[in-house]
């Protein structure tokens, strides 16, 4: 047997032998080796929810398999808790992922099937949660070295495949330095927007962190002997500069590689040229070329054990800009403007030659600098995302705030053996009968020009009521016993039992802790303890990591909030979400009222603070 400690860079499953065979892609922990790690002894399931007698279900589950309409793995009963009550369960194991989709209606339609539950985790997620595994962290693997499996072939010295003999256990979650690198295609565009089919690609710039920089091209050779123009490597033609992109690729064996659009624009353009130009892109890990995922509402380029970044989705997630180009990002983060060409003009600087075929160049070569510098500044967070999230980097930066919040507690919900709830199924006409949230108390602002002012700041406002007063679906108590409470008495509803929101008047119990409120608290807890570290650390780098933690942390606490009124959240709440609004302006009116005692009037107030003017002789009585 051998062992290894791997770091995790992807996962995902293939089919041998009409069995799932999970694929683990990493690199072996302190050295640049490839290494592929294969675990055939994981199977799917799912639950199910019986409807009365949980034996007569187990009885129809059996004659379902007589009739050939079901394929039984192995059957077992589970004690899960669903909604704070402890329920039983049958665990159906079953031979293949493809199997679920495909007995989902048949189960469904016994009567003795009240529900089915988590079928709809995909595979792969399933084994990351259920073995505690961190993408991007360390795991210790054993098992057999082999030479080959199926189309991945090891005579490549530095790729190692390993067949596991028991499940992999994370050793560290603590992130490695990663290898990175950035890419930029310029094409010739005489009609404007490019047509792959007729446009050829005249540069590929490159920059890195393993001491590559450069940008691959047909011309350049006229800079030869300008030591400001070095950063050029000149080839023959456009096939020979995509085979020398591929090869740079792979023999600087990069962890992750980053464009800007690169979804949308780069890599679909370099497919279709490198396809009618006979250029194979095999790029992965095991010797695959590109493929395009579907990721949200568009596809995502994905290279098997190469982690691909797009960091246009993600500064559109993180920031809020007139645009997104580029050179607008890179300035509100640095505050530096970098090298521009108009996009429109790039053919003609291509044909001109001369002073504009350089500042081509170093625009082209600008373009990866930036986007690497952008990487350095903002993969970090996503990192502790990946971390928090516990799946994969790739999809992770894909993935809206509340997509990563969900399987923050879907994993959650594994860990403390608590049943994920299915995804709503709401119509539009559920949406217009709901209504709207109100949001946050909004005063607008005196005008004028105000002197001695006072900022009032709620600490993590949304987060710290729902652990306060145990906002959770799981504790709501659901009934029209609400007549007897009040209008205009909504500063002190609560019971011995309940916490009653002003306004909406909705009910969660005091007891037991929600499991919303319960992982929330954990997530504040963690948070202020880093940020403790951060004010008593000295060494500036490990004061930026503690920093992105607990960003992280407070990114996930806050997203709780927006999830509950989201259609397709598995603890989608709307009373939870209207409870922790009303709430909210009932704690920022109060403490603009008590701030008055003490001299201090507010000129401006929105949901979680509010600005006030100090003017001690004031007097409105």
């Amino acid at each position: 047997m051998t062992k290894r400690n791997m770091i995790l860079l992807d996962i995902d499953y293939i089919t041998k032998d009409d069995k799932p065979v999970i694929r683990l892609f990493g690199k072996v922990k302190g050295k640049s080796n490839d290494i592929i790690a294969l675990d055939d002894s994981f199977v799917p399931y799912l639950y199910i929810m019986p409807n009365g007698d949980i034996d007569d279900c187990i009885n129809d589950l059996k004659e379902l398999e007589s009739a050939g309409k079901l394929k039984i793995n192995v059957l077992e009963k589970a004690v899960k808790t669903d909604y704070q009550i402890p329920k039983e369960f049958i665990k159906l194991y079953l031979t293949h992922p493809q199997e679920v989709p495909q007995y989902r209606d048949d189960l469904w339609n016994l009567d003795s099937v009240k529900a089915l539950r988590e079928h709809d985790i995909p595979f792969y997620r399933r084994y990351l949660i259920d073995n505690d595994l961190i993408p991007m962290g360390e795991l210790e693997i054993e098992g057999e070295l082999i030479d080959s499996y199926e189309t991945i072939d090891s005579d490549d010295e530095n790729l190692e495949i390993l067949k596991l003999s028991k499940a992999p256990i994370t050793v560290n979650t603590d992130f490695q330095d990663l290898k990175m690198m950035s890419f930029d295609l310029e094409v010739y565009n005489p009609h404007g927007m490019p047509n792959s089919e007729n446009d050829e690609i005249i540069m590929i710039g490159i920059d890195s962190n393993v001491g590559i920089r450069k940008v691959i091209s047909t011309k350049g050779e006229e800079f030869l002997g300008d030591e400001e123009m070095g950063f050029i490597q000149s080839v023959h033609d456009e096939k020979e500069m995509i085979e020398e992109f591929v090869k740079t690729v792979k023999e600087s064996n990069v962890d992750i590689i980053i464009g800007y659009n690169s979804d949308n624009f780069d890599f679909p353009y370099l497919k279709d040229r490198a396809k009618i130009l006979g250029v194979d892109l095999d790029l992965g890990m095991d010797g695959s070329t590109v493929k395009f995922l579907r990721r949200g509402y568009a596809n995502a380029a994905s290279f098997k054990g190469l982690l691909h970044i797009d960091l246009y989705l993600v500064m559109r997630r993180y920031m809020s800009l007139d645009r997104y180009t580029l050179e607008r990002v890179y300035l509100e983060l640095f505050g530096e403007e970098k090298i521009d060409v108009p996009g429109e003009r790039i053919y003609q600087f291509w044909d001109n030659g001369g002073e504009e075929l350089k500042n081509l160049f170093k625009y082209s070569l600008d373009d990866v600098v930036a986007t690497l510098k952008i990487a350095d500044q903002i993969l970090p967070l996503n990192l502790e995302l990946t971390r928090f999230a516990g799946q994969p980097f790739f999809d992770v930066s894909r993935m809206s705030t509340g997509q990563q919040a969900e399987w923050f507690l879907v994993r959650k919900a594994y860990e403390r053996n608590e049943m994920v709830p299915n995804k709503p199924n709401m119509t539009k006409g559920d949406v217009v009968k709901r209504g709207n949230n109100s949001g946050g108390y909004v005063r607008e602002p005196e005008k004028g020009l105000h002197e001695n002012l006072v900022q009032f700041d709620f600490r993590s406002l949304y987060p710290s009521l729902i652990i306060s007063k145990n906002i959770s679906p799981d504790v709501l108590v659901k009934d029209d016993d609400l007549d007897y409470f009040a209008e205009g008495n909504d500063m002190d509803l609560d019971t011995d039992e309940y916490y009653v929101c002003p306004e909406h008047y909705y009910k969660f119990k005091k007891e037991p802790k929600g499991f919303i409120p319960s992982v929330v608290g954990d997530i504040l807890d963690e948070r202020f303890k880093l940020k403790r570290e951060m004010k008593a650390c000295e060494d500036p780098v490990l004061k930026r990591s503690l920093d992105v933690q607990q960003q992280a942390l407070k990114r996930l606490a806050n997203t709780m909030f927006g999830s509950f009124g989201f259609l397709r959240f598995r603890w989608y709440s709307f009373e939870c979400a209207q409870a922790i609004t009303a709430w909210g302006r009932q704690h920022i009116k109060k403490a603009m009222k008590e701030a008055e005692k003490y001299g201090f009037y507010a000129i401006y107030a929105d949901t979680d603070g509010f600005y006030a003017k100090y003017n001690p002789d004031k007097n409105d009585d």
